[in-house]
């Protein structure tokens, strides 16, 4: 009989599991994090965040790129990426600490055009200098803009591309675009807040922007913090070469955007008004289009202050459109992060699940929690991503990535489970030990359950026992005879009673 003995500290857990998967595959060449927040993929071929991570083909093995030392050596980390082919656009961002606090910033780009084997650099777009015009012309008119010296809220939240153009969408930057394939940038004109069209033949636009604290006074400058529609979450370029700029402001759509100069770039936008034909609310975090109906899909978040007029009305939830006039709701109330379309098939990734249609959205049915052959993950799991190669969909959450070739009726689950012996790519000495218990300390607002992974080197009957500091027996997980291998114990945090456990150190 094979005993096992561990240490870690509880704080009171809350949930109904208690089991044993395995052997599992530790493999030495995995991704690095199991938040998946991003996913873009051409083909056969996936690229996940936030450390540009590539599986081709559902191997068990992930590509690591070795030209990226902004990442791997450095602060930067993958915040969004689009892919085509063998080209690669990712949009990298990093944590700044300030005064403040902690506050997201822009980073750059990483540009690849052999399928990653190969990277450019593509410095971030700020005003370095004092006396650099800030003044920009739009349809005849000449107006003023607020200069942008720091990166700091500035994430690169979205980026595409079509041929030589990149389109990168930066929340305080607003709407950047590099017609040279990033060789440089310029700043995109958007209506203001609450304007539904922006066109060159007019000469009287006003972008808000407060001189005092009371905002008694303005003037008329072009100013990407103080403009709600100018903070950019979202972008799309779609199969008729339209351009969807999502904002905190609402949806805005253009016709010539791809092509045309700066000066003459012409948008419509469309906000929160609480029509059953509109938008749910006014940020719009994901834009993805359908290839089958060429149908527009939207997320739609809660934007709308208590001392608004529409406060208290807005909705999470998902809109699609056609023509951007007018919207179908779905979803109401599901905070959605984004959405993948296969074979008539809609799959929505949201935090309180997976929510899939095959009906156009008229019809949802929310799938259980997500278990494999020798996984699962937690009830609890926020799903954040969605992408399809050929043959399956990819959901990318905070507890790893799953996969399905068979419309969701089952999955396959990668999650980084770093290996017992061995180390991995990332850090090839670190210390083998034969099991442990993760996370330590546990939250159970954040963690739900306490995995605890140990390695046979021989068949053994396996017994696993959980006592509490004076050595009181607490619960007995599962006994049984196991073969070779790596496994994994679920703790629930409840005793052989049911009873939720106290506080403390447990063995």
């Amino acid at each position: 009989m094979k005993n096992l003995l561990f240490a870690f500290i509880l704080l009171i857990p809350s949930s109904t599991i208690a089991q044993v998967i395995g052997p599992l595959t530790s493999t030495f060449d995995s991704f690095r994090q199991n938040g998946i927040s991003s996913i873009a993929t051409t083909g056969d071929t996936l690229w996940i965040s936030p450390y540009l991570n590539r599986n081709i083909d559902n191997a068990p093995d992930w590509f690591r790129p070795s030209d990226v030392d902004s990442i791997e050596n450095g602060i930067g980390r993958v915040f969004s990426l689009d892919v085509n082919q063998d080209t690669v656009v990712a949009g990298l961002g990093f944590t700044s600490a300030t005064i403040a606090g902690s506050i997201p910033a822009g980073y750059g780009y990483y540009i690849s055009i052999d399928g990653g084997d190969s990277w450019r650099f593509s410095d971030f777009l700020l005003d370095r200098y004092v006396d650099e015009d800030t003044t920009f012309v739009y349809g005849t008119t000449t107006y003023t803009r607020k200069r942008i010296i720091v990166p700091e809220q500035s994430p690169p939240y979205g980026v595409a591309f079509k041929g030589n153009v990149i389109f990168s969408v930066n929340w305080a930057s607003g709407l950047l675009r590099s017609t040279d394939f990033g060789q440089s940038w310029e700043r995109v004109v958007l209506p203001p807040f609450g304007v539904s069209e922006l066109t060159p033949t007019r000469s009287d636009y006003y972008w808000f922007d407060c001189l005092n604290s009371s905002c008694s006074e303005s003037q008329n400058v072009y100013d990407s913090v103080e403009d709600d529609n100018l903070k950019g979450f979202s972008i799309l370029i779609d199969s008729k070469n339209r351009v969807w700029f999502g904002s905190a402001g609402g949806i805005n759509y253009s016709e010539n955007a791809l092509t045309a100069p700066i000066e003459q770039i012409a948008w419509k936008n469309v906000t929160f008004t609480n029509s059953s034909t509109g938008l749910l609310a006014r940020w719009i975090v994901t834009i993805k289009e359908d290839p089958a109906t060429g149908k527009i899909w939207m997320n739609n978040w809660l934007a709308e202050s208590s001392t608004s007029a529409l406060g208290g009305q807005d909705s999470y939830g998902v809109v699609v459109t056609e023509n951007g006039e007018t919207f179908e709701q779905h979803l109401i109330g599901e905070k959605i992060h984004d959405f993948a379309f296969k074979d008539g098939y809609i799959f929505a990734a949201g935090d309180n699940g997976i929510f899939i249609s095959d009906d156009g959205g008229n019809s949802w049915v929310k799938q259980p929690q997500i278990k494999s052959a020798n996984a699962f993950l937690k009830s609890t799991t926020s799903f954040q991503s969605a992408a399809i190669t050929t043959d399956r969909v990819w959901i990318g959450s905070d507890d790893g990535i799953i996969s399905t070739d068979d419309y969701g009726k089952t999955w396959e689950i990668n999650r980084l489970n770093f290996p017992l012996n061995g180390g991995n790519t990332y850090d090839s000495e670190a210390p083998s030990v034969e099991t442990y218990a993760y996370p330590n300390p546990f939250s159970p607002t954040q963690h739900e359950i306490v995995r605890i992974r140990f390695d046979l080197d021989e068949a053994s009957d396996t017994r696993i026992r959980i006592f509490d500091f004076g050595m009181n027996l607490v619960r007995e997980l599962e006994s049984g005879s196991f073969s070779t291998g790596s496994y994994e114990a679920i703790w629930d945090g409840l005793d052989g009673k049911g009873r939720q456990v106290a506080s403390g150190a447990y063995f």
